[in-house]
């Protein structure tokens, strides 16, 4: 039998890493009120049936997270050099 230690380690990890990020997301729109309802997001509602596409949010978070990490790889890499 094949050794699952290494599948259960992702595994383990894997839900450790959703419930942090679940949380900071929790805690992005109790500081950040109107994250979610920004122009670009889309939401279409029916009698039993709500969609939601956030756009606009998407694009936002893409940006911020891009500059964030681009920062922050300058940091370690001395500036390029």
């Amino acid at each position: 039998m094949p050794e699952l230690h290494p599948l259960a380690r992702l595994l383990i990890f894997g839900g450790v890493g959703l419930i942090v990020l679940g949380l900071l997301v929790q805690l992005a729109t109790s500081l950040l009120p109107g994250i979610g309802r920004l122009p670009g997001d889309i939401v279409i509602e029916r009698d039993n049936f709500k969609l939601y596409i956030p756009l606009g949010t998407m694009i936002v978070l893409s940006i911020t997270l891009s500059i964030l990490l681009n920062l922050i790889a300058r940091l370690f890499n001395g500036g390029g050099r």
